[in-house]
């Protein structure tokens, strides 16, 4: 059962790798190499510290034209993503508060079903 699990994990991350890749060099194509925050400008040397941040935070929102993405630095993606998380949990109790739109995992109890 474990080496199932490990599978499916596996094959879970790879497919959210895939999907990233795409929607990240879309991205990198589109837009200049400059952190939307810092002004911090890459190179081919350092690109692996440039991130595809999702406006909206949904990371299924990718639409072709690009506008829901944001190139960031590490750094500012991080921060940018703690506001979030502090403005949400800030919220009035009364106020319905966004919950996370990508779940890698929502599909997880039939990928078990259909591997037996």
């Amino acid at each position: 059962m474990s080496k199932k699990l490990d599978d499916i994990v596996a094959q879970t991350h790879r497919n959210r790798d895939q999907r990233e890749q795409g929607y990240r060099e879309k991205s990198l194509k589109m837009y200049p190499w400059i952190c939307g925050r810092c002004t911090r400008e890459f190179t081919r040397a350092n690109l692996q510290e440039l991130t595809v941040h999702h406006r909206d935070h949904n990371h299924d929102n990718n639409p072709e034209d690009g506008s829901n993405w944001e190139l960031l630095c590490i750094y500012c993606h991080d921060n940018e993503h703690s506001r979030y998380i502090d403005n949400v949990g800030t919220r009035d109790k009364k106020t319905k508060a966004a919950s996370a739109s990508h779940n890698p995992f929502a599909d997880l109890a039939a990928m078990l079903k259909n591997k037996e």
